[in-house]
């Protein structure tokens, strides 16, 4: 059955009516809901807002480095450190190395560019921060709805978003309905804010309707894969942030590590790689593996026990690339509009600000009693902010990348550190794009294979192992939610021409190619295993790979990540 006759013969769908419907329970949708409720709180009024989270609680889907400024958190929550919010560890110094094969070399502190200076910032973990922000948010009377996904936008007569639609459970891989059958509900408000992380399933539909990207640069993505381990007491070095550049990319590819020292003898590290990487043949999971051999990096973690794994995309943020942030009855904030400053690695406190700007021109939306309508008071507020600046000064930072690894250090050096030092604060300049990352793949042929070691099962594991430790699982009984838009695709095309590149981009081993009939292959979609990174979302080549949403409360549960 499709959708349309599953509603026509289970219909109607429960409604529930709020001012405001908030979909993702992270950074940007949390702050956004707390700040309407403080403004609300302030005033005397009542704004009512819900909050649909498709992980199995707030936290469970969020994943990042994470070294966060606290800039926005100090105005939303200006006493946070009272109210307990889990920013425990300072950071107590920075090493930005640059690696060869067999060594390393340290940047001197007074030539590391200012968006790389972590003095009066946090190591932390972002899912916990999360956690705490939903407590907040429910203090103040915010409903959550935790395992639920919002599958489906909800427009009006007059083609303005009216709010969203939860999926349906209980769905069997046939399409049919079983015993275990749960019709979705609405969530109707005067204004829905999206705020579902980078690539978001609804976001990217909202994009393409009301053509936001219109005149805009395309998007520029990155892959972030993460891992938290356990080290020996005598290892541990609270608050200190390494930063890494060059070895393993050896061809000009966009990319980096990570490694943070936490509190209670916790390490979190991680590498991330730039989605318009070129040769087909790469694996941004081996890449991340090998890298964690460097002596530099493998100092820190032998002798320790890895017990985090987690990706996601990460989106390369810079204003060129942002959509328009409104439409009739709604805004996308955080990730899912692109606020992310790569240049510093940290989009947290970008997330937490936009939701406070959204919130304002929401609340006086509702308060003066208008629906339906556009927010442009959150543009125009956000042309008037901190963080507008702050993008604005690292705007060029991914596009001088794309010309090679030494023009984008140089360059960045000089927009980063140069030009503040004789007085100015933003380059005078701009760069443009026009090439969406999967377009930048190049055939099989013409690239060099890439051969990556086998892990050894106690600083380099595999997909699967990794995967395990994510804590994902999905209810096996459903459709697969990585869907094809044409099934002879992935062999037709990506095996032939790109030998099958999505058997290596997922970081969790979702596509395989497997025998087929007839000694023919076929690709085989493992979806259980899916850490909802989106990575397939944006790197085919052929955009056949449509990622849609899972049922509510499947997917990974990151804890501490």
């Amino acid at each position: 059955m499709t959708p349309q006759d599953i509603l026509a013969q289970y219909g109607p769908r429960e409604a529930m009516e709020y001012d405001v419907v908030v979909v993702g329970a992270g950074p940007a949708g949390l702050s956004a809901a707390i700040h309407i409720k403080q403004l609300a709180a302030a005033a005397g009024k009542e704004v009512s807002v819900v909050v649909l989270e498709k992980g199995s609680e707030p936290g469970a889907h969020i994943l990042s480095g994470a070294v966060m400024d606290p800039r926005a958190l100090n105005e939303l929550v200006p006493d946070w450190k009272a109210q307990g919010a889990p920013l425990n560890q300072p950071v107590t110094g920075d090493d930005m190395l640059f690696l060869s094969a067999t060594g390393a070399r340290r940047t001197p502190d007074w030539l590391v560019p200012r968006t790389l200076h972590n003095e009066g910032n946090y190591v932390i973990s972002l899912s916990n921060v999360v956690k705490w922000l939903a407590t907040q948010a429910e203090s103040l009377g915010v409903e959550i709805f935790p395992g639920f996904a919002a599958a489906e936008v909800l427009y009006g007569e007059q083609g303005a978003v009216r709010g969203v639609a939860t999926g349906n459970m209980g769905i069997g891989k046939d399409g049919e309905p079983h015993d275990g059958f749960q019709l979705g509900m609405e969530l109707v408000g005067k204004y829905t804010l999206f705020a579902e992380g980078a690539r978001g399933h609804l976001g990217r539909q909202l994009i393409a309707r009301f053509k936001l990207d219109e005149g805009r640069d395309p998007p520029s993505y990155a892959i972030g894969i993460k891992e938290l381990w356990e080290v020996d007491a005598a290892k541990a070095r609270p608050g200190l942030v390494v930063h890494t550049s060059g070895w393993p990319i050896a061809d000009g590819t966009f990319g980096g590590g990570f490694l943070y020292h936490l509190e209670d003898n916790k390490v979190t590290c991680g590498f991330v790689l730039g989605l318009d990487y070129r040769n087909p043949w790469m694996s941004p999971f081996e890449e991340m593996q090998r890298w964690k051999t460097h002596p530099s990096i493998r100092a820190h973690l032998d002798g320790g026990k890895r017990i985090g794994y987690g990706a996601r995309a990460i989106n390369n943020g810079t204003p060129q690339c942002l959509p328009k942030l409104v439409f009739p009855g709604g805004a996308l904030l955080g990730c899912d509009a692109g606020f992310m400053n790569a240049a510093r690695i940290k989009g947290s406190h970008a997330a937490i600000k936009s939701g406070m700007l959204v919130a304002q021109a929401a609340f006086d939306a509702v308060t003066a009693g208008r629906a339906g309508d556009e927010l442009t008071a959150f543009p125009e507020a956000f042309d008037r902010s901190w963080l507008h600046t702050e993008l604005q000064q690292s705007r060029n930072f991914k596009a001088w990348f794309k010309k090679g690894p030494l023009v984008g250090a140089l360059m960045t050096g000089i927009e980063q550190w140069l030009m503040p030092k004789i007085g100015m604060a933003s380059p005078p300049w701009t760069l443009h794009h026009s090439e969406p990352d999967h377009a930048r793949l190049l055939p099989a042929a013409q690239c060099p294979k890439i051969e990556y070691p086998k892990p050894d099962g106690k600083l380099t594991f595999d997909r699967l192992a990794s995967v395990f430790i994510s804590n994902t699982n999905h209810e096996e009984n459903q459709p697969a939610h990585l869907t094809l838009k044409d099934a002879s695709v992935p062999v037709k095309t990506n095996l032939a021409t790109y030998a099958g590149p999505e058997s290596r981009y997922c970081p969790a081993g979702v596509y395989e190619f497997v025998a087929g009939e007839g000694g023919t292959e076929r690709l085989q979609i493992n979806a259980q295993n899916c850490v909802h990174c989106k990575t397939c979302d944006i790197k085919d080549p052929t955009q056949n790979i449509v990622w849609v949403t899972p049922e509510g409360g499947g997917g990974p549960n990151y804890a501490g990540m």
